[in-house]
């Protein structure tokens, strides 16, 4: 498995905001009133996964690292995040930029913008945080006459 690429990260946004323009400009009349607080589970999950990349990140550097299993597993679910919060991000964007500006002409599109900026900014949050726990996990470079294992 390799770190995330920016281009990773794109494609899903990309995909996500797509999907998700795709799906308002054809059923918005036929959808619930987003709820303001669904995105708000991405911030719970990004505080998270912050507390878990400084958790790592100490073990690493006092060399109190007693898995390699654990740590890979935290790669893959900050992969994951990121990605899931880049793909549900950019569809957040993609439902504020479809419902704010017709948020004079629908009384569910105000409620609806609110909750799409909730939702873009814990999305957000996600990413940063899950990039930060891939970040935390690489191995440090070895330094000159450190002896290997």
């Amino acid at each position: 498995m390799h770190f995330t690429r920016p281009r990773d990260l794109v494609v899903a946004a990309v995909a996500g905001f797509a999907v998700v323009y795709l799906l308002f400009l054809l059923a918005y009349g036929d959808l619930p009133r987003l709820p303001l607080f669904a995105g708000v589970t991405f911030a719970v999950l990004a505080v998270a996964e912050g507390i878990l990349a400084f958790s790592i990140r100490a073990r690493i550097k006092s060399g109190r690292v007693s898995g390699a299993v654990g740590i890979a597993r935290s790669v893959a679910l900050a992969k994951a995040s990121s990605l899931a919060g880049a793909f549900l991000g950019a569809g957040w964007l993609a439902a504020f930029g479809y419902v704010f500006p017709r948020r004079d002409e629908l009384i569910a599109a105000v409620f609806d913008s609110r909750a799409a900026v909730v939702g873009v900014v814990s999305s957000a949050l996600l990413v940063a945080a899950g990039l930060w726990l891939e970040h935390c996990c690489r191995t440090p470079p070895e330094k000159p006459g450190q002896q290997t294992g």
